[in-house]
């Protein structure tokens, strides 16, 4: 039997892309893809990442130690009149295109327009940053993040994988379309993308036009020899969680495997619910193998990266329990292809409450990585027979139980004894712990009335799963006696994969905290509008104070605070006067009074990304890193010289005075706009004075009740006549400018006198 210690730094790699442009602010970096997304440790290569504003990219940051960036070139697609004239240029080169040197021209220039024109339809991913990696032989191996700095701040983080074996790159000829085949010796991890293409004759695109086209397909030949364990695993939607203007809303890839014959010997499209596929096939007889991989709806895109493992390599299936407690050492069986063991002890000392990353290693290679939960509650395991209530297995509270559904249709019952008037919690982790089990869970009494029910719970902080599987059910207890629990599948399948946690406990109130966008851009001397999400737990609904933990004393965080019952708030941090070289990291913690305890988290970093054109997610992210520029009209935070809350009645008004920095003086009109305020709330009124800024906010009683509580957020814009010059006459049009946007404004909704 192996043993793991898990570190206190380990956490779950997750992966990033960049969030919706509408999340973003205003001409800050998107980089949309990085291609190839990794490399293999001890080598050296170039990448190209994809988006916008990334013009001047000075450096590279990538999370962890071991890998090196630097900035080799920066590539924007021709457009607008220098376009024109190269179409021009062409037609007149066609007419002498019998010249064998002058056909070779037009064939280039006609290359570079259609590269140009192809880029231009997207221009979230039209400019191209080219870099040289450097991966060091001792790099740990696993997901990293990638971000670019640039003079108007640092990218979004996208993800960036290290990995052991040899690395291939997929060949794409110059016309955009890929090799039909690319012989590769396995085991390595094949790079390539399901660009714009061929794509299946027989299967019409699902959209055409300017975000995807038909896509090609890849296909990749090698040799096998008989008996191996082969595994082809690909990450594609691991790479770039979630599309905003795609459905799925990902790259759905597909595998399959055929023999030399062509025939197809094996195919998979997701892997249990998670969507990239893995295949495992044991191969029958020496000979050449063919794997294809495509986009299940036939789509093709620049940003649908992906990469494919592929060989007889060690890949963990499954862990049981799912976890165990902080500070023991755990004994769990391993299940997968390929591995050197089926025991592996995880040695919890020193760790804490949480998820970590569980491995096993095959010589010189790591497997993948498998979820651990991590609690400091009691813990038991399941036993059989538990199917009804007169074999229910009795339990002491508070307990995890770590089970199975062994077999479809299995049920498993747990008896407690309870008091009147207790909170119980019974919570199930399994899908977050890569499980495949769809729980439900029901509380009765000894005599069999149902209490409560649940069959899906939402957990916020989970946001790469898109069915939320596990169940969660709180009740109140009616009487001192004994009481039952159920937990079962809700689809009737089951078997030894299918295993879960199960806390019984009474309620533990408690909290985490997400900070978006995990990349701040802040002009010198302004304030950026940043967002708070409250994960409330077991109950919790008192408010939370954030605030910046060892930041230098020159920020400021304005209405640090999430409300009581309200699990979503925007604050704004306040930039130092004078522009930061490099980004720096922070950290928000939360703090909040529980059980007459005061309890402190520190806020986790997270970018909030739209699937689909509908669904947002919070996707957890290494750091919090904020960018100080030299951009922006102000350059001296406005002051709020209202009392803070500002307490605004039920169907009447307010007014707000806010001290203003001189610059705000060079305009003819100052205009506030309120960003995303809830619904009934309005500003009217806007007057400058020479001591500042005066404006009243009006509330609609329909749509407004006492009692509620949050942050204004204030956007400023001045309009002038420009200076009349040389080449602007003194009868210009007026400018509108863009100032900034106000330190937050904490209001409360009061009943009307």
């Amino acid at each position: 039997m192996k043993a793991l210690r898990i570190g206190l730094t380990a956490a779950m790699a997750l992966a990033l892309m960049a969030p919706t442009a509408g999340a973003q602010q205003q001409n800050s970096p998107h980089a949309g893809y990085v291609y190839p997304a990794g490399g293999q440790q001890g080598t050296s290569f170039r990448v190209r990442v994809g988006g916008r504003f990334l013009d001047r990219t000075g450096s590279v940051l990538v999370s962890g130690r071991g890998v090196r960036a630097a900035v080799a070139e920066y590539d924007r697609p021709i457009a607008g009149q220098q376009l024109t004239a190269l179409r021009d240029k062409a037609q007149e080169l066609q007419k002498k295109a019998n010249d064998p040197a002058v056909r070779k021209e037009l064939l280039d220039l006609r290359m570079k327009i259609g590269d140009s024109v192809r880029r231009n339809q997207n221009p979230t991913l039209s400019e191209i940053v080219t870099l040289e990696v450097t991966i060091a032989p001792d790099a740990e191996p696993g997901l990293r993040q990638l971000r670019l700095d640039t003079p108007v701040g640092l990218s979004n983080p996208l993800v960036f994988s290290v990995g052991q074996l040899p690395e291939v790159m997929e060949k794409e000829l110059k016309n955009g379309k890929a090799d039909a085949e690319l012989a590769i010796t396995v085991p390595a991890v094949v790079n390539g993308r399901i660009i714009p293409g061929d794509g299946n004759r027989l299967q019409q695109p699902v959209r055409q036009g300017q975000q995807y086209m038909p896509g090609d397909v890849d296909r990749y030949r090698f040799q096998a020899r008989k008996g191996q364990d082969l595994v082809v695993a690909a990450s594609a939607r691991e790479l770039m969680p979630y599309l905003a203007d795609a459905v799925p809303g990902w790259f759905q890839a597909t595998l399959a495997l055929y023999d030399a014959s062509g025939k197809e010997v094996a195919y998979d499209d997701d892997f249990r619910f998670q969507p990239d596929p893995v295949l495992r096939y044991t191969i029958p007889a020496d000979g050449e193998y063919v794997v294809e991989i495509k986009d299940a709806l036939y789509r093709g895109r620049e940003d649908f990266v992906y990469r494919i493992t592929i060989g007889a390599v060690p890949f963990l299936t499954g862990v049981f329990p799912l976890g165990g407690s902080v500070g023991a050492k755990t004994p769990t069986e391993l299940t997968g292809w390929n591995l050197p063991t089926t025991k592996l002890i995880v040695d919890a000392k020193g760790a804490t409450k949480g998820y970590y990353p569980v491995s096993l290693r095959a010589g010189a290679i790591n497997s993948n990585r498998v979820p651990f939960a991590l609690d400091t509650l009691p813990e038991t395991l399941e036993r059989e027979p538990n199917d009804t209530p007169v074999t229910a297995q009795r339990v002491t509270l508070p307990v995890i139980v770590n089970g199975r559904i062994r077999q479809p249709g299995d049920t498993d019952m747990f008896n407690f004894d309870g008091r009147a008037g207790a909170h119980i919690v019974a919570e199930v982790i399994a899908r977050r712990l890569g499980s495949p089990l769809d729980s439900e869970l029901e509380l009765t009494d000894a005599a069999g009335t149902r209490i409560a029910f649940n069959d899906d719970h939402d957990d916020k902080s989970a946001g790469l799963i898109t069915h939320q599987a596990d169940s969660l059910l709180m009740a109140t207890l009616p009487a001192n006696g004994k009481y039952l629990l159920r937990i079962s599948d809700t689809q009737h399948q089951g078997s030894p994969d299918h295993a879960y946690r199960l806390r019984i406990s009474l309620a533990r109130p408690d909290f985490d905290i997400w900070i978006a966008p995990s990349g701040i851009v802040a002009p010198a001397g302004g304030s950026v509008a940043i967002t708070a999400f409250a994960v409330r737990k077991d109950g919790f609904a008192g408010d939370i104070a954030l605030s910046l933990k060892d930041a230098p004393s020159d920020f400021v965080l304005s209405g640090g605070v999430v409300p009581a019952g309200i699990d979503k708030v925007r604050l704004t941090l306040t930039a130092p006067p004078a522009p930061m070289k490099a980004p720096i990291s922070v950290e928000i913690e939360g703090r909040a009074i529980i059980d007459g305890k005061t309890v402190v988290h520190r806020a986790v970093p997270a970018e909030e990304m739209m699937q689909a054109f509908a669904y947002k997610h919070l996707i957890a992210a290494d750091d919090l890193r904020v960018s100080v520029i030299a951009r922006g009209a102000t350059r001296v935070q406005s002051a709020l010289l209202t009392a803070q809350p500002v307490k605004i009645p039920a169907g009447g008004n307010a007014r707000i005075r806010v001290a203003t920095p001189p610059g705000y003086r060079t305009f003819d009109k100052i205009e506030l706009e309120l960003s995303e305020p809830p619904d009934g709330i309005s500003v009217k009124d806007v007057s400058l004075g020479s001591n500042g800024a005066d404006f009243v906010i009006q509330t609609d009683a329909s749509a407004v009740k006492a009692g509620l509580r949050g942050n204004l957020i204030v956007n400023v814009s001045g309009e002038r006549v420009p200076p009349a010059n040389a080449q602007r006459p003194a009868t210009a049009a007026r400018q509108r400018v863009t100032i900034g946007t106000l330190p937050a404004i904490p209001f409360e909704i009061i009943p009307q006198k």
